[in-house]
C-alpha cells in the first residue's frame, strides 16, 4: 500500500525531526 508507506515515512521523519531538535538547541 503507498499510503501506508507514506505514513509510515512520514513518522520516521517526524520522530527523527523531534529527537535531533533538542540536540540542535
Amino acid at each position: 500500500m503507498i499510503v501506508i508507506g507514506m505514513i509510515v515515512l512520514a513518522l520516521v521523519v517526524y520522530l527523527g525531526y523531534v529527537l535531533v531538535r533538542p540536540e540542535k538547541f
